[in-house]
């Protein structure tokens, strides 16, 4: 799995996005809503990466803060967040995102538009697997024995 291009994990995957001038209230809900911890912010023009808003910005920056809820998500998001091309791996995506301290990583076409998003969670997959196989050699070799 770590050296499946990232476009393999994303493909057929949903994916969150929002404008700049929805308020953290309306994105905080659209994410409850569809069970996911993060938003891509893009422009309306163009659909270009502008930021992302993730749990962790929600907590901290609105409800740490006491900001109001109908404050922009343009005020509170990560601006211009790295991203990784949709051909590079899984891998090399997980080395940026542990070296830059983030769980969640935009995947982006060559003009910034997003066109998915991976996190950390998603190493998770890689070790179920290794673990699912574990197990499976293990009860075979009980059964021989």
């Amino acid at each position: 799995m770590p050296n499946r291009p990232v476009m393999q994990l994303i493909q057929n995957r949903d994916f969150l996005t929002s404008t700049p001038e929805k308020t953290v209230r309306a994105v905080a809900v659209h994410m409850k809503q569809c069970g996911a911890a993060a938003v891509l912010v893009v422009a309306e023009s163009d659909g270009v990466l502008l930021g992302i808003c993730t749990e962790r910005d929600l907590a901290y920056k609105v409800l740490a803060d006491g900001l109001d809820p109908k404050t922009p998500v343009s005020e509170i998001m990560t601006r211009n967040p790295q991203g990784v091309s949709p051909e590079k791996t899984f891998g090399h995506a997980l080395h940026l995102m542990h070296e830059g301290g983030f769980r969640h990583m935009p995947v982006i076409d060559p003009q910034g538009r997003p066109i998915g998003m991976i996190s950390s969670r998603d190493a998770l997959g890689l070790e179920m697997h290794h673990f699912r196989k574990e197990l499976e050699q293990r009860e075979d070799l009980t059964e021989i024995l």
